[in-house]
Parts: structure tokens; sequence; C-alpha cells
């Protein structure tokens, strides 16, 4: 495979071994950490178009999750589906930013990412300062409110879970149409506008490789069991984020239809502001401005205001 594009020009690249896989990620600016958290079906590279701004006044270490991207893609086991977890992804986070001299840090996360940041703020509350949360509800409340019409928008989360080797199989016939029909599908122009020809080639290429479409059916094999299994012990517990939270949605994903982002994440959290964003699901390309600005607002004075 020819080399991909570099969409981070000036960013310095580690590979990283941590107690569960070898970590890629790209480094630059200067001042607070902030980890940046890839979603589904992409890399860190989605972060791309306002990575350059945030680096101006943090510096951002922006990784690919495991089995993502450049980084390495454990087999999967089942049936605990434990290496896949949002704890282990959460993990290699926590002992990639050790490595690179940050024991505490800043985090946000869309979609995927976003799960592994939340789950991180719950088991390492030590180590998050601030939290941001991009278009997504907690694991345990998207299965407990499924129905119809949001398995069929997120027809992915059941089919992705189902027992190996059925949705490798069909991924595999043709990866790239897969891959952009997923992302054409979840914006809100329906189509890949959104999306530069270089973040494309990225992503069409992390799906090219068997052992990293087994991956993300593991990252939602464990969504269905072992994540679930873990925010539901939280909820019981009455475990909150005690960090300040930001959840960003956009209004023609998470917040279509009657969903109350905030209401539910008060619920998990003890400090959380937000607001909506005028978008799809993939807020970073599709409105780069809205969302940097939001961020800015958040990890600089820790509020925003909701009105936008």
């Amino acid at each position: 495979m020819p080399p991909l594009p570099d969409l981070f020009p000036g960013f310095s690249t580690h590979n990283i071994q941590t107690s569960g896989a070898q970590i890629y990620a790209r480094v630059g600016g200067n001042g607070v950490p902030l980890v940046l958290l890839h979603g589904y079906p992409q890399t860190h590279v989605c972060w791309h178009k306002i990575a350059p701004q945030l680096a101006a006044h943090f510096t951002v270490i922006i990784p690919d999750l495991r089995g993502y991207g450049s980084t390495s893609a454990p087999e999967g086991d089942p049936p605990e589906h434990a290496r896949y977890s949002k704890r282990a992804m959460a993990c290699d986070v926590v002992e990639l930013m050790a490595t690179l001299g940050h024991k505490k840090f800043m985090v946000a996360g869309h979609d995927r990412g976003g799960r592994v940041a939340y789950r991180m703020a719950l088991d390492h509350g030590d180590r998050i300062t601030k939290l941001a949360v991009l278009d997504i509800l907690p694991t345990s409340v998207v299965w407990r409110n499924a129905d119809a019409p949001s398995m069929i928008s997120a027809y992915h989360w059941p089919f992705l879970a189902q027992p190996a080797p059925l949705p490798e199989t069909l991924i595999a016939a043709d990866p790239a149409y897969y891959v952009s029909h997923t992302l054409a599908s979840w914006t809100r122009s329906h189509d890949l506008s959104p999306f530069s020809d270089d973040a494309l080639t990225h992503y069409r290429a992390a799906l090219t490789q068997p052992e990293r479409i087994h991956a993300i059916c593991e990252d939602y094999r464990a969504g269905a069991t072992i994540d679930r299994v873990m925010d539901e012990a939280d909820e019981r517990a009455g475990n909150k984020i005690s960090c300040p939270t930001l959840a960003l949605w956009g209004t023609h994903y998470v917040g279509k239809g009657d969903v109350d982002v905030l209401s539910i994440w008060r619920a998990w959290c003890v400090d959380v502001t937000g607001r909506e964003i005028e978008s799809g699901h993939f807020l970073l390309e599709e409105n780069p401005s809205d969302t940097l600005a939001a961020m800015l607002e958040f990890f600089i004075s820790g509020k925003i205001n909701a009105a936008g």
C-alpha cells in the first residue's frame, strides 16, 4: 500500500507500546494536554480540520484507537470481548499519556472515541480534568432505548455485534463501498461532500485488512456485551463523571427527534453543559467552525453558552 496522505504537517509521529496494543499517535502544539479520540468508521484523521487551531492552545495528542488506523489490532477474545472493551481502550490512552509524560489531561471523543473518553472519566477520574463527548449517548442508554426507528438508522450496532465471521465476511466483500455508504448515510447531506479526498483515502484504507475489519466488529461486540454491563453497573452504583463535561450533538443525528441530550447526560455527570451543532453525525468535518468554537470555549473557560 502506498503511503497515506499526511494531514497533520508539523505534528510528530509516535508508536507507543501499551499493555494491550501498540498505539499510533500524532502530537502537536504546546500547552495543557488535550487528547482527541476518533470514532467509527474513521481514524485519527477525522480531527484534521480543527487540530491545527486546537494545537495553537494545547498540546494535542491524536491516537488511533485499538484496532483502527495504524494502531495494532489484537485478535478478539469471545465470549468476553474484554480486549475491545472501552475500559481496555481507555487504559491504552492512559498508558499512552503516561509514556508521553502526562498524568492529567483533557479529552474529547467523537462516536466510539466518545465512549472510550467517558469510560476513562469514570475509571480514571483522577486523571481527566475536562471531558467532551461528541454526538453520542451512553452505551447502556442506547441499548435500553432501542426501538425500530433507532435500529434502522443505527443498524450497524446489532449487525457488527453478530458472531464472527458473519459481519467480517460481508464487509470484506466490498469494504470501500461499505465505508463510503456508512459515511454518506450519516451526514446531513447524505453524501461524501463533507470529507476531503485525503481523509477518505485514510478511511477506506483502514478497512482493507481482515484483522481491522475483525477489530471494528469486536469493538461493537464489546458494546453489546461488556461495555453495556459496565455502564449498567455504574448506573446502579450511582457513579458519575466528576470533571466538567461538554456534550455536543448534531441536529440531524443524535439530536434528531425527541431526544433530550443534555437531560440524559445530566444523569451521568456532576457538571455538564452543551449544545447542538448544525450537522449530521460527523460534526468535525461537516461543521468544523462551530464545533471548534464550542470546544475552544469549553476547554479554555470550562463553560459554553448553551444558546450558541
